[in-house]
């Protein structure tokens, strides 16, 4: 299926010119591959032999938890590569299930190509190399949640995380505004929404924190903390 496609809105691609993404094209082997909503593009454990580069539509990531509870790692926009850091690791399989939340299009690039791309274009490389080391901090962060057991556990860290980010813009700020609504953090945790509120009334009653609806008042910091441990 021939394609003709405008890839400069993704950061490894933007020091290759149209014209140059045209030529390429003409030349590049890879499969182009359409997937309705709700299809499964990748699963966790699949070996990761291909650049899946999504040029159409959304996804989102999950991770299989101890429980076996599924944990939302992050939605992807088009145009963005999927599990690009991994293509080039010793253990070369996605850590995570890839599931399209419409209906997408994917372009699966072989690892020789690739790999050649970076000799034609050496700024391609250097591009690749930025893009996923800038990455590296929100899976690893990310992951990191998987770590903490309890519930309240991961909320001290998702609450510390916002508090750090809300205090670049405000640094003397105890209140901020939460990215998510109780229902989008029980799926971001892997747990259910009961439960989830439940630990949150908890916090609250521990003198850590106030909440009223997202906004959230930082109480005890340092009581925060140690629920991590």
């Amino acid at each position: 299926m021939e394609v003709k496609l405008d890839l400069s809105q993704c950061p490894m691609w933007e020091d290759i010119t149209p014209k140059q993404q045209e030529e390429l094209f003409k030349e590049l082997i890879y499969k182009l591959k359409e997937y309705k909503k709700g299809d499964l593009i990748a699963r966790q454990g699949d070996a990761c032999k291909h650049l899946y580069l999504l040029v159409k539509g959304s996804v989102k990531t999950e991770m299989i938890t101890e429980t076996g509870g599924l944990l939302t790692i992050e939605k992807i926009n088009a145009v963005r590569p999927l599990a690009s850091a991994f293509l080039f690791a010793e253990n070369n399989t996605f850590p995570v299930d890839v599931t399209a939340t419409e209906d997408s299009v994917v372009i699966m690039i072989p690892k020789d190509e690739f790999m050649r791309l970076f000799g034609k274009y050496p700024s391609f490389l250097h591009r690749y190399i930025t893009y996923n080391a800038n990455r590296t901090p929100f899976p690893s962060g990310k992951l990191q949640v998987l770590t903490i057991k309890t519930i309240k556990g991961k909320l001290a860290h998702y609450i510390l995380e916002q508090f750090n980010i809300a205090r670049k813009d405000n640094p003397s700020t105890k209140r901020f505004t939460l990215d998510k609504n109780q229902t989008e953090l029980a799926k971001f945790f892997g747990v259910t929404r009961p439960s989830l509120a439940r630990s949150l009334a908890e916090m609250e009653k521990d003198g850590l924190i106030l909440t009223e609806r997202k906004e959230i008042t930082i109480l005890d910091a340092k009581g925060l903390t140690e629920l991590l441990a």
